[in-house]
């Protein structure tokens, strides 16, 4: 996909390329992963960019519109 070719970091003027990232959010209490998910990353620092598109169907996703694929155990820790 070229939709990031071109374009730099605001923080460090690098060189973003597009990536698959994994992104988690909490809603309503309850954390959720979402795998494969299209972003923009500097190559310099790792700032992650993401297209609007893409945050509309991640808030969709979140709020259960998509069933999920999968689900995990995830260890909690305390300090």
């Amino acid at each position: 996909m070229e939709f990031w070719k071109g374009e730099t970091c605001e923080y460090c003027n690098g060189c973003i390329v597009e990536k698959k990232v994994g992104l988690s959010r909490k809603y309503k209490g309850k954390y959720v992963l979402i795998e494969n998910v299209p972003a923009g990353v500097c190559s310099e620092c790792g700032t992650r960019y993401f297209a609007a598109n893409v945050l509309k169907t991640v808030a969709e996703t979140v709020r259960g519109r998509v069933k999920a694929t999968r689900e995990v155990l995830v260890p909690v820790y305390s300090m």
